[in-house]
């Protein structure tokens, strides 16, 4: 099986290849059509979408939590949002082709350009939205792709990439290859997928932590890079001063969606009114049927709860001292995804925010507006928590691309 799983990865990885001149040379016309495309048929072809998601669902019942299910679920309302903010990618800037141009003190005439990586892989989860991000973002960015997502989602993707994607592509007098989903549950196809380096030289990851995590060691010693969204879980600390009503409206909006990775994870209070607050804060946990994990913690208080399917309806609670204190526990005990303080005090909040070293930082808001389509304008590949130079944070197609220099000499020139 692991045979025809690596072969079946190398036969997309090939496909996806020879369609990157295609899309290297594409026009901003062309690829503004081809997401045009892609988002009408998205409503054109709703109903045998909607089928096919049918069938995963039904097949998922017994496998998938209440949050898995959740992310898998389409309806027609999501496919209408699916759709409004693929049209809204369509009518971002293109990525400029010519990041920067000066003259050298020695003549020569410098130009720096941002060329396509050519293909790049996707693992994710079961979420058929997220089959769209990843091509829209790769189409945007005049890259192939080769998308594996997890299995229970595996006929909505195909359903996608059959009726909506290839087709798109098609109607922009692209190829339709260019995007190649792996047609098969077995896991053995994310490691096929980080083995191709010459192939599929950039892979982004998404889901469980030590899952991802692993995938990510295993492309290292192969020589495929990385970008990796393993971990996540927002972080909430109340500082004294903190309006305790806004609080408790920003829990509660923090846990609008338990299954995503920018969710309410870690709560921490200020030890000056734990005492206090905590009761509060336990009743409106009672309200939303979350379960709080109070102190003495038996696991690590970074905990992401999300990916526990058996417990994702529940938030960990801790002191958090004082504002410098608990962003350093923010920054070290949890993945750096996000962080957000509730207070009044505006040298609190500075305390805070410039002692905490994650992804997003945030003041009297939900850690929940951590999203590449909310911060950006464009939807994201994931979420980079990775702490080196490079795209970090929500990755859009703004990030996909090579930096190369071209140099014009009149050969007189001489180091």
């Amino acid at each position: 099986m692991k045979e025809e799983v690596s072969r079946l990865v190398g036969e997309a990885a090939n496909e996806a290849r020879r369609a990157t001149g295609d899309m290297a040379r594409a026009t901003d016309g062309q690829i503004e059509n081809a997401l045009g495309a892609i988002a009408g048929r998205l409503t054109s072809e709703a109903a045998a979408l909607l089928a096919a998601n049918k069938e995963d669902m039904d097949g998922a019942q017994t496998t998938l939590s209440s949050g898995g299910l959740d992310r898998l679920r389409l309806d027609e309302i999501r496919l209408a949002g699916i759709a409004r903010q693929v049209r809204a990618l369509a009518a971002l800037p293109p990525l400029e082709r010519i990041a920067g141009h000066r003259m050298l003190d020695n003549g020569l005439e410098l130009e720096e350009r941002r060329v396509p990586v050519g293909v790049i892989g996707a693992n994710y989860e079961a979420r058929p939205n997220v089959t769209i991000d990843f091509a829209t973002q790769l189409v945007k960015s005049r890259n192939a792709g080769v998308l594996r997502t997890g299995g229970a989602s595996l006929r909505s993707a195909a359903a996608l990439v059959d009726l909506v994607i290839a087709p798109g592509l098609a109607e922009a007098g692209l190829r339709p290859e260019a995007i190649q989903l792996v047609r098969t549950a077995d896991r053995e196809a994310a490691e096929a997928l980080v083995s191709f380096p010459a192939a599929i030289p950039l892979v982004i990851l998404r889901g469980s932590g030590e899952t991802t995590a692993a995938l990510a060691r295993l492309a290292a010693e192969r020589g495929v890079r990385t970008l990796a969204h393993a971990d996540g879980g927002g972080v909430l600390y109340v500082e004294e001063s903190a309006d305790r009503s806004m609080a408790l409206r920003l829990i509660e909006a923090s846990l609008d969606r338990l299954g995503v990775c920018n969710r309410l994870n870690l709560l921490l209070i200020d030890d000056m009114i734990w005492d206090s607050f905590l009761p509060s804060v336990l009743t409106l946990f009672a309200s939303l049927g979350i379960d709080a994990s109070l102190p003495p913690h038996s696991h690590r208080l970074g905990y992401e709860w999300a990916n526990d399917p058996e417990r994702d309806a529940t938030v960990t609670v801790a002191r958090g001292g004082a504002p410098e204190a608990a962003a350093t526990l923010a920054s070290e005990e949890t993945s750096g995804l996000a962080a957000a303080i509730v207070t009044d005090d505006e040298d609190a909040a500075s305390m805070f925010i410039d002692a905490y070293r994650g992804t997003g930082a945030f003041w009297n808001a939900s850690t929940r507006w951590l999203d590449g389509f909310e911060l950006t304008a464009a939807p994201e590949t994931g979420i980079n928590v990775d702490r080196v130079p490079g795209p970090r944070g929500p990755v859009t197609y703004r990030d996909l691309y090579l930096r190369q220099y071209v140099v014009k000499g009149d050969g007189t020139q001489h180091r």
